[in-house]
């Protein structure tokens, strides 16, 4: 085992000396690509269906008591905007998966 420890270190140690001024080129050009790389993910325009839901979403928390599980649930349920919640009747807001009955008193309470 620390033969095979110092045969590894001896290729490290030569390959340095051997190579020294080719590993800063490799280097520089392996950072010039990530960085590409990056910029090309940031520059990328998000998908338009997914993008709208998602801002629908945060939209729906940004009406108090709504976090954004219900929020989800609010879109899976079929609400398409924050009037529809505000607007919509108890019974339907109940309806609907993981909204209980104290975030529909705040929701009624916030309409008003």
């Amino acid at each position: 085992m620390f033969t095979k420890i110092l045969n590894k270190l001896k290729s490290i140690f030569g390959k340095k000396s051997i190579s020294k001024t080719s590993k800063p080129k490799k280097v520089s050009k392996t950072t010039k690509s990530t960085k590409s790389t990056t910029t090309k993910k940031a520059t990328k325009p998000p998908k338009g269906k997914k993008q709208e839901v998602k801002l629908l979403i945060e939209s729906f928390t940004s009406i108090p008591g709504v976090g954004a599980k219900s929020a989800k649930a609010f879109y899976d349920a079929g609400f398409k905007s924050t009037k529809d919640i505000l607007s919509a009747k108890e019974e339907d807001l109940l309806a609907v998966p993981g909204v209980g009955i104290n975030l529909v008193k705040k929701l009624k309470t916030y309409k008003s």
